[in-house]
């Protein structure tokens, strides 16, 4: 599905949307929603400690903010960090087609499930989504731990 399109250009989206979330205080994972031509549909990140929302991760907000569509399939969801079972839940729900993850070292989510499920998955390793997360890991293990739900 991803073909001519240049997955790293797409992610560009989804970064600017995680620094975003940490400038505003919050864990820096953004996403973008994409069409299979490339043009973007909805982006977001996760706001959970900005809106007091636990289910306001970076997917949903993107997916959220892309409006309604009859048919998901021929979209892309780009994310800078592996989706957690939540996330993964919402792709297998609307039947989105590809996944393209920014990384997967801090965090191996549902990626593998999902294409395991017929989702077309790309994982970049982007060593820029890494040194994000390690170093939100490292300055706020107390906010990291609590979004992916580890009790200290």
């Amino acid at each position: 599905m991803i073909g001519m399109i240049n997955a790293k250009e797409l992610l560009i989206a989804a970064v600017d949307e995680a620094k975003l979330g940490l400038a505003e205080g919050g864990i820096p994972i953004g996403a973008a929603l994409f069409d299979s031509d490339g043009n973007l549909l909805g982006r977001g990140h996760n706001r959970r400690v900005q809106a007091g929302d636990p289910s306001l991760h970076a997917e949903t907000d993107a997916f959220r903010n892309a409006g309604r569509r009859r048919d998901y399939r021929d979209t892309i969801m780009v994310t800078t960090l592996s989706p957690c079972w939540y996330c993964s839940g919402l792709v297998r729900q609307f039947n989105i087609g590809a996944v393209i993850v920014g990384e997967a070292r801090t965090f191996n989510g549902g990626h593998e499930w999902l294409a395991e499920h017929g989702v077309s998955i790309t994982v970049l390793d982007d060593p820029d989504c890494v040194d994000m997360m390690e170093k939100f890991i490292r300055d706020r293990p107390e906010l990291w731990n609590e979004d992916i739900g580890v009790a200290e």
